[in-house]
C-alpha cells in the first residue's frame, strides 16, 4: 500500500512539473526588485580623517554584512523565502542550473513568492570583511565533484541527477567562489537574522554550510518561521549535556554543536525540513560519499532531538521516497522542478503560502 501510495504521490507532482515546464516560457511580473546590505560592523581607526593628508586616522571600514538581491512578484504570497547558500557558494546556487534551467529564484517567484538571495558575510558580492584573510589557488575542482557526489572522477554515478555535458560541468565549477576573511558563522546567522528582522517573517532555505547559520538564525529571530534544509552539513545543535558522540568518517571526525536548552527549544517552534540526495550508502570506502553518511546520521538524530520536546521536524532521505539520483545540490539537479514540488507541499502543509 504504502510503494502505491509513493508512486501516485510522485505521479501528481511529474504532472504539476510538467504544468511548471510550460510556464517557464511565460514573462515574469514582478513588482519590486532591487538589492541592499543587511547586518554587519564597523572598524574604525582612532583620530580625525585629514582629506588632505589621505593618511589612516579616523577612517572606517564597513564589513561582515550580507548582501541581498530581491525580487516581488505581483500579488506575492504572505511569506517570503530567503535563500541561503552553502560552502565556497554565493547566491548564484539559486539563480540557475549548470545547465541553463531556471533555478530556485525563478521557480517560485513564478509560484507568486517574493525572494531574497543572500551571499553571506565575506563571500560574493559582500566580499568586504573586517578580518583579512588568504585565498587558496589550489586546484580542487576533482575533490568536489566527488564530494558533491556527481560521481568519482571522470565517471558519473548510474542515472545521477547532473547534466552530463562538458559544458554544464565547466558552469557547475565556475559557481564557487572564495571567502575573502575567516567563515564565522555567528557572523552569518547575525545578518541572516537581521534580514529577517527588515522584511519580517518568512521561510529560511539554506544549503550545506548554511545549515548551521540557519538553525542559530531561526533562534536569533522569531520571525524565521520555517526552515527547508538541503543536505546540511555543519553545526547540528542539540542542547548542551545532550550531544550526541562524535562521528567518525574518512573525511575527520562531525561532532554537534551545544546550545542552552531555552535556544534549542525555539526551534521546536517552527516546522523545518531537512532534505538529501542520494549515493549515501550505509558503509563506504570512498570518501566523498562518507563525509555525508556521517552528516545523514547526525541529522536523523538532531531531528529526533527537536521532536522528543514537541518539534516538528522532518528528515526526508530522497530516495526512500522514490525519487533517485540527486548529487548534493538537489535543487538544480536534472529533476529540479521535481525537488521543488516537494519543498512548496511542505510549505502548504505548513501554512506557509
Amino acid at each position: 500500500m504504502k510503494t502505491i501510495l509513493a508512486g501516485l504521490i510522485i505521479m501528481a507532482i511529474t504532472a504539476v512539473s510538467c504544468v511548471l515546464a510550460a510556464e517557464t516560457n511565460q514573462p515574469l511580473t514582478i513588482a519590486e526588485q532591487g538589492a541592499f546590505a543587511v547586518g554587519g560592523t564597523v572598524v574604525a581607526n582612532p583620530g580625525t580623517f585629514d582629506y588632505k593628508t589621505l593618511a589612516s586616522a579616523g577612517q572606517t571600514l564597513h564589513g561582515d554584512h550580507a548582501s541581498v538581491f530581491y525580487q516581488i512578484p505581483v500579488d506575492a504570497k504572505k511569506f517570503p523565502i530567503a535563500f541561503l547558500h552553502g560552502a565556497g557558494q554565493s547566491s548564484r546556487t539559486w539563480q540557475t542550473t549548470p545547465d541553463g534551467r531556471e533555478g530556485f529564484q525563478n521557480i517560485f517567484l513564478r509560484r507568486g513568492y517574493s525572494v531574497y538571495l543572500i551571499d553571506q558575510p565575506r563571500r560574493g558580492q559582500a566580499g568586504l570583511s573586517s578580518i583579512p584573510g588568504s585565498i587558496s589557488a589550489a586546484p580542487s575542482d576533482q575533490l568536489f565533484y566527488s564530494f558533491f557526489r556527481i560521481g568519482n572522477w571522470p565517471d558519473y554515478y548510474p542515472g545521477v541527477q547532473f547534466p552530463k555535458d562538458a559544458a554544464s560541468l565547466e558552469q557547475y565549477f565556475r559557481q564557487s567562489t572564495p571567502n575573502t576573511g575567516p567563515y564565522d558563522q555567528d557572523v552569518v546567522s547575525d545578518a541572516v537574522a537581521a534580514l529577517f528582522e527588515k522584511i519580517g517573517p518568512g521561510v529560511l532555505v539554506t544549503h550545506s554550510q548554511g545549515g548551521g547559520p540557519g538553525w542559530l538564525a531561526a533562534i536569533k529571530s522569531a520571525n524565521v518561521r520555517a526552515i527547508v534544509a538541503y543536505e546540511p552539513g555543519s553545526s547540528f545543535v542539540f542542547p548542551k549535556g545532550e550531544l550526541p558522540p562524535p562521528m567518525p568518517s574518512l573525511t575527520g571526525t562531525l561532532e554537534g554543536f551545544a546550545v542552552p536548552l531555552d535556544d534549542f527549544m525555539k526551534l521546536t517552534r517552527v516546522p523545518i525540513v531537512v532534505y538529501y540526495g542520494d549515493n549515501i550508502p550505509e558503509q563506504t570506502d570512498v570518501p566523498g560519499q562518507d563525509n555525508w553518511r556521517v552528516r545523514l546520521l547526525m541529522a536523523r538524530l538532531w531531528v529526533e532531538a527537536i521532536n522528543k520536546r514537541g518539534g516538528d521536524a522532518a528528515l526526508v532521505h530522497l530516495p526512500s521516497i522514490g525519487v533517485y539520483g540527486n548529487t548534493h545540490f538537489p535543487f538544480s539537479d536534472l529533476n529540479s522542478v521535481e525537488i521543488a514540488d516537494l519543498m512548496e507541499k511542505f510549505l502548504e502543509e505548513k501554512g506557509m503560502k
